[in-house]
């Protein structure tokens, strides 16, 4: 396959496994693509042709560097020795014991290459371990010291796979070597990637200095950063390019601020940039993955010296010995400070399990075993390379499954496990641990409350030239709200249709029966033709269909209304490019009539509201202001003709825009000054406004 297209392919396949995780949230999006991965394989008989050198580049570099530049400071850096500790001496306990394990499980792999695949199953996901390790409510120290262990153990886990390699490759290893090799990588490594960094950060601060303040410029400088530092570190010094990059990842995290005195929205470029980034490299090694399983399938299912199922038992018993080691590292660990966090030997026992099922693998290990040679130093076949993939394929695999299926069943936590690529900020949530304890508002609380000071002033600014522009905006912002306090619902409840969703249900029936009454009057009055009839029926039955989806699960009529949904759409595009400038008598008509039968839903909603025992039950004024809003805003289209947009209109919307973005600001500034919410939420929220004011100013660029 063409690198171009196999490029556009992984990419297609990385979005489309993300959509299907949307609809699977306890399902890692690794798995859905490794599973499409293998799809592809299979169906389309796609293959990947891959080289050690670029592939170690190409993703490797990148992810090491990014999880540099995410390492969170404070409890971290206080754990530095533990985490060091664990970084290098569990990873190599890891390879002894698990190499030698291996190789006495399947003698026909050589010692080395089991040292090497031990190696390279050391790694644990940082994100993954992250998220494992907060649902298995592992101590705070505990959980320090294995996020922060696994954000570093690639590079001792990758070191330790390159020799076991080599001694492979060439047949030749010697213990006084390695150690003097690994001090001399390690070191020279180390040393050259802060090196190369800090020379990296004075050019771009004297470029700043010069005013060269290119944002775009300076973001692409920092993406290539990694490639840089790998290729001058393992070409020029012979050293660890793998090193390198983790410490340069680590300088740029420790001085990234100076640059914000120069570009503010430098930072904001820039992380979203390294986002997107690793969430495609990530995406695109499972895939690899999962088009690389059936090569290795077939390798293993004729491997003459091993059946299938005892190669299913062999990924177990390496996955279960990999987990042995790292619970019996992290309970020696546990025993070892008891004294200053004293627990009961059971509940240490349990913490050592829920640390062993944590240690996920992923895309670090995928890299690696993927860049195993095909051959030997002597031209020969290198042994058992399919099934060294097949085994870290299925380890990856198996210790995803386990810690889904596993972790929930000890801790009766069930939330999706993250992987790398999916945004999270590791720093920022060890700072908000500090206030965890403070009364405050989160973030959901936060934007409603923002979200109700900008619609507060957009109502205060409507008046009879604008009331169009207002009503629309109105009704952004309270679809926002809804949504929110939709979401609070919906986690404090469990089976039981949310108490908002469902007061908004029968208060949207109750419209909805006076619409449906208006127009039955309409029709037996023979105010309205026909036509207008049967438009208003069928507009009626698709708002039945929205009314039947909420609060539900999946179901035929969520199919109904995306089809509606595509079929309305459809028709607003066609009109936008094929515009009519003359109404026919019955569009003018329908327009009268959705006209009344939207007041008639006001009215319906009104007359229900006052009644006594409805009075009692004090409905959600939200629910109820945002029903109101959206037939206000109905109306207002009806009486301008439809849904088209003038210029005039375009203004004042972007005018009202600006005033609610700058009503939300104040809002945080607010909440700040009455100590509500931490400064790391206002800055998460401010940068957001900035976003969207971003967006208004290039809406408002492709206009002009």
């Amino acid at each position: 396959m063409a690198i171009i297209e196999a490029v556009i392919l992984l990419i297609t396949l990385v979005i489309i496994a993300n959509i299907i995780g949307h609809y699977l949230p306890n399902l890692p999006v690794s798995l859905i693509e490794i599973g499409l991965g293998l799809m592809v394989a299979l169906v389309f008989a796609v293959k990947i042709p891959l080289k050690t050198d670029w592939f170690m580049l190409v993703f490797v570099a990148p992810l090491l560097f990014n999880d540099g530049r995410r390492f969170p400071k404070k409890e971290l850096w206080a754990l530095r020795g533990p985490i060091i500790g664990n970084a290098i001496f569990l990873v190599f306990a890891t390879t002894l014991i698990g190499g030698l394990a291996i190789h006495w499980l399947v003698p026909a792999l050589p010692l080395a290459a089991s040292f090497a695949l031990a190696a390279i199953l050391s790694p644990t996901d940082p994100v993954a371990v992250q998220s494992i390790s907060e649902q298995a409510d592992l101590p705070p120290r505990v959980l320090h010291l294995v996020s922060g262990e696994s954000l570093i153990n690639d590079a001792s886990g990758l070191i330790s796979f390159k020799y076991g390699i080599a001694a492979a490759v060439t047949g030749y290893f010697s213990w006084q070597q390695a150690a003097g090799d690994f001090l001399y990588i390690s070191i020279v490594g180390a040393l050259a990637g802060m090196i190369i960094m800090l020379i990296i950060h004075f050019i771009r601060l004297f470029m700043l200095q010069q005013g060269f303040e290119d944002v775009m410029f300076h973001t692409i400088l920092q993406l290539v950063t990694p490639f840089i530092i790998y290729l001058i570190v393992e070409d020029l010094f012979h050293a660890s390019g793998v090193i390198a990059v983790v410490v340069a990842g680590i300088i740029s995290h420790s001085s990234r601020n100076i640059f914000l005195d120069f570009l503010p929205e430098l930072k904001l470029v820039t992380e979203q940039t390294w986002s997107i980034s690793v969430y495609l490299l990530n995406g695109i090694v499972f895939l690899i993955l999962g088009i690389e399983l059936p090569v290795a399938m077939h390798n293993t299912v004729h491997n003459p010296l091993i059946n299938t199922s005892e190669e299913i038992l062999l990924v177990l018993a390496v996955w279960l010995i990999l987990v042995i080691v790292r619970g019996l590292w992290t309970l020696a660990y546990l025993l070892y400070t008891n004294q200053t966090n004293p627990k009961t030997f059971r509940e240490n026992i349990k913490i050592a399990v829920l640390s062993g099922l944590s240690g996920v693998r992923g895309a670090i290990t995928m890299a690696g075993v993927l860049s195993v040679p095909t051959v030997l130093a002597d031209g020969s076949p290198f042994p058992q390379r399919g099934l060294m993939l097949f085994i870290a394929a299925g380890v990856i695999i198996v210790s995803l499954v386990m810690a889904v299926v596993l972790i929930p069943k000890l801790t009766k936590v069930k939330a999706p496990i993250e992987m790398r690529g999916m945004q999270r900020d590791l720093e920022a949530e060890a700072a908000a641990e500090d206030e965890a304890a403070a009364d405050l508002l989160d973030e959901t609380n936060a934007k409603i409350y923002m979200y109700k000071v900008a619609a507060s002033m957009v109502e205060s600014q409507r008046h009879i030239d604008n009331n169009r522009a207002a009503l629309d905006l109105l009704a952004e912002y309270q679809l926002m709200i809804r949504r929110l306090e939709s979401q609070q619902s919906e986690a404090s409840t469990s089976d039981e249709l949310p108490p908002l969703i469902a007061e908004e249900l029968i208060l949207r029936q109750v419209a909805f029966d006076g619409e449906r009454q208006k127009l039955e009057a309409l029709w037996a009055e023979k105010a309205i033709s026909a036509k207008s009839y049967r438009h208003g029926k069928r507009k009626l039955r698709q708002k039945q269909v929205m009314l039947s989806v909420i609060g539900t699960s999946f179901n035929w009529h969520h199919v109904q209304l995306q089809v509606y949904r595509a079929w309305s759409i459809s028709k607003r595009f066609l009109t936008h490019l094929w515009p009519r400038h003359t109404k026919s008598p019955s569009e003018t008509e329908w327009q009268l009539t959705e006209r009344e039968m939207a007041k008639a839903g006001i009215k319906q909603l009104s007359y229900f509201l006052k009644q006594p025992e409805n009075r009692q039950r004090h409905y959600n004024r939200q629910v109820i202001y945002q029903i109101i809003v959206r037939y206000r805003n109905q109306i207002e289209n009806m009486k301008n003709g439809g849904r088209s947009k003038t210029a005039i209109y375009e203004r004042q919307l972007q005018k009202l825009r600006i005033k609610a973005l700058t009503s939300e600001r104040v809002a945080i500034q607010e909440l700040l000054e009455q100590h509500k919410i931490s400064w790391q939420l206002a800055d998460e929220l401010r940068k957001n406004i900035n976003y969207s004011e971003n967006a208004l100013i290039l809406a408002r660029t492709d206009t002009e």
